[in-house]
């Protein structure tokens, strides 16, 4: 499935919550497209290893994405390892607990607000210094949660609206600068999130069967591909990979 055309050689990427899942699968390909990949997570452990496996090429960095001090300092040891910031995938997010609105612990609901939209936005805020007239790119992961109402999910839902909201303020602010950012929304994905979406037992999502969710490799390949100028129609918004065109975009067969 790998799009052996795609080179992003001489271009460095951080990439937030890339302990696993959807951002661990993105720097494994980044890295396969030529990338230099900064790996971000909470725990330096948890990304320390897959660091060392890539190489030279890769460094990790313990960051609480929900902390701006972190999330600048970060940046700025990137730049200073690689020389230049071109890509950002904001990737970090929780949506545990899931929980009825009357039943939601308040301080727990802030803390995915705390990670899903303040984390987006200090990465937005930590990249665009170095991204400004250097064709930076800026993918924020979305969801179909952003336009839609979900039991259970009202911290998901409101802070995904959010991050498409911001993605399409960075448009409107900074793509005359030569900063490019667009919403990546997957659908469902086969990752620890959708375990504990299956394990709430709340509204029609966690009925799937586990079969009908894409791999986060689908969603890596994705992630390369909107770092081409052939994505560029889909800069200032969402581009989704539970379309058929969305699929046939990134080379996948209609079916998948």
């Amino acid at each position: 499935m790998l799009n052996e055309s795609i080179d992003l050689s001489d271009q460095t990427a951080v990439v937030t919550g890339a302990s696993r899942g959807i951002g661990k699968a993105a720097v494994k390909r980044l890295a396969k497209a030529g990338a230099n990949v900064v790996l971000l997570a909470r725990t330096n452990s948890d990304i320390a290893e897959l660091s060392e496996a890539i190489g030279e090429s890769a460094f990790s960095q313990a960051c609480d994405v929900s902390n701006w001090d972190d999330m600048e300092a970060a940046f700025a040891r990137a730049e200073e390892r690689f020389g230049s910031i071109d890509i950002l995938v904001n990737n970090a997010g929780i949506i545990e607990p899931v929980a009825r609105i009357e039943d939601a612990d308040p301080e727990s609901w802030g803390r995915v607000v705390d990670v899903n939209l303040k984390g987006v936005f200090h990465g937005i805020r930590a990249a665009i210094p170095y991204m400004k007239n250097n064709n930076g790119k800026i993918i924020n992961l979305s969801s179909g949660a952003s336009t839609s109402a979900l039991e259970g999910w009202s911290h998901y839902c409101s802070t995904k609206a959010a991050v498409f909201s911001l993605t399409r303020c960075v448009h409107k602010e900074y793509s005359a600068e030569g900063v490019r950012c667009v919403g990546l929304s997957p659908g469902t994905v086969a990752t620890g999130m959708q375990e504990t979406i299956a394990a709430s037992g709340i509204n029609p999502v966690s009925q799937l069967d586990w079969s009908v969710h894409i791999t986060a490799d689908v969603v890596a390949e994705a992630i390369v591909w909107l770092c081409t100028d052939a994505a560029r129609e889909y800069d200032g918004t969402d581009f989704s990979l539970k379309t058929d065109a969305g699929r046939m975009a990134i080379g996948l067969v209609r079916d998948v």
